[in-house]
């Protein structure tokens, strides 16, 4: 058998083909033996610094590199293929991410699509361009006024435009320019450590879409409930029962529980899913977006309510903070695990974390997803150092990633399981 992978993957003589393992006999799943890699992790471990994880990462650049778990697509491959598009979860299932990742919002008409934000079609979409649509925005486009220094106006929701309207749209690098004075101008935003290159071909999908693509792409599934930013209920349809129709689009489409991790910023969601739907709400994820309340520190603990035991009482099993919350520089410059991610592993918590590849070059400290370790980090390399502490220090199940080339090439050079 000819090899054709080189650094995009390895092939073992064994395989017939270098693509599955043999199905495993307790889920009836192939277990996907090969992930495109690519050569951006290459780059990654030549920009570490010289020591041991350098030299270990060294030795993986031939693989054999894999599906895993630990391999989380953010919105797909969102670095540079449109988010939540057909083709950024191709690409995120190929670089080996075990799950992807639906963000789930609904149209006028009630139904569930993939967009991260209810109102963020302006940036991520080409709905400005579309001018029958354009108009049905909740905030035409307005120009900005660069000489006054007033910014553009611009606000468009999926809540804005049915179902049939959504399908019309084309997904785009989320990105524009708040100076633009005209639609072409404001929609060309993309920054440079990005790129518009796959964005000719940028397919939106329904929520049920993404579900039928990630069975045949062979994932596992991490909706998000997003939170509405129109007025609950809308037009008689409530929180819950939009945190229902989620999960009853995975049971008509036949998925089990144990392929869906449900996740949302809203604990009561989490708890809905709990009491309401037992097998789903096992593994349901409550992202942790205290943070932004003034109140709230995550270095000390009586700021913290609920508290990682009050959380355990209630039935939730994993938590999913920012990077930065998990991690701290110690007295020796050395990145730990924070008070919380120890907190929060003692209370019994598992742990998912976001997100790896989405600031940029790290220079000059990362930005915010880096903010508790800016101090000691001055190089793109140094976020397989970040990701070497969540793995082995703090114990995450998986991190999200907007490339999740990166994180497959570690999680394969260490030896982590399949997915099944």
């Amino acid at each position: 058998m000819v090899c054709a992978f080189l650094l995009l993957g390895a092939c073992d003589d064994n395989d017939t083909d270098g693509s599955v393992l043999p199905v495993s006999a307790a889920s009836g799943r192939a277990v996907v033996k090969t992930a495109q890699v690519g050569v951006r992790p290459i780059f990654l471990v030549n920009d570490m610094d010289d020591g041991a994880l350098k030299a270990a990462l060294t030795q993986c650049t031939d693989g054999p590199f894999y599906k895993t778990d630990f391999s989380i697509g953010h919105r797909g491959a969102a670095m540079q293929f449109p988010e939540h598009t057909r083709e950024s979860y191709e690409a995120a299932a190929a670089q080996g991410a075990g799950i992807v990742e639906c963000d789930v919002t609904f149209t006028a008409d009630k139904e569930l699509v993939c967009r991260h934000s209810q109102c963020d079609l302006h940036t991520t979409t080409n709905i400005l361009a579309i001018p029958e649509l354009a108009a049905k925005c909740s905030t035409p486009f307005v120009p900005a006024d660069p000489a006054n220094g007033v910014a553009a106006q611009v606000q468009c929701c999926t809540s804005d435009i049915t179902l049939a309207e959504f399908k019309q749209l084309k997904g785009k690098m989320d990105a524009a320019n708040p100076n633009g004075t005209t639609v072409a101008e404001y929609m060309d935003g993309t920054p440079s450590w990005r790129t518009d290159l796959y964005s000719s071909k940028a397919t939106l999908m329904t929520h049920a879409e993404s579900i039928e693509l990630f069975k045949k792409l062979n994932v596992k599934m991490t909706p998000e409930l997003k939170s509405p930013s129109v007025e609950m209920p809308f037009d008689g349809f409530s929180q819950h029962d939009y945190a229902q129709k989620m999960i009853q689009e995975y049971k008509d489409a036949g998925v089990e529980a144990d392929q869906v991790w449900a996740q949302s910023f809203n604990l009561n969601d989490v708890l809905y899913w709990i009491a309401n739907e037992a097998d789903f709400g096992q593994q349901s994820v409550y992202l942790d977006g205290r943070y932004s309340d003034s109140t709230f520190d995550h270095s000390d603990a009586s700021t913290w309510s609920p508290n990682m035991t009050e959380l355990v009482s209630q039935g939730v099993k994993v938590i999913a903070p920012p990077l930065w919350m998990l991690v701290k520089v110690d007295d020796d410059n050395n990145i730990t695990p924070s008070d919380y991610a120890v907190a929060a592993k003692a209370a019994g918590l598992d742990i998912i974390t976001w997100t790896l590849e989405r600031s940029g070059h790290l220079a000059n400290g990362g930005g915010w997803y880096y903010q508790s370790i800016a101090d000691v980090i001055d190089n793109d390399g140094d976020q397989f150092e970040l990701l070497h502490v969540l793995a082995q220090d703090v114990g995450v199940l998986g991190v999200f990633a907007d490339w999740p080339a990166t994180t497959s090439y570690y999680a394969s050079c260490m030896k982590m399981p399949a997915s099944q």
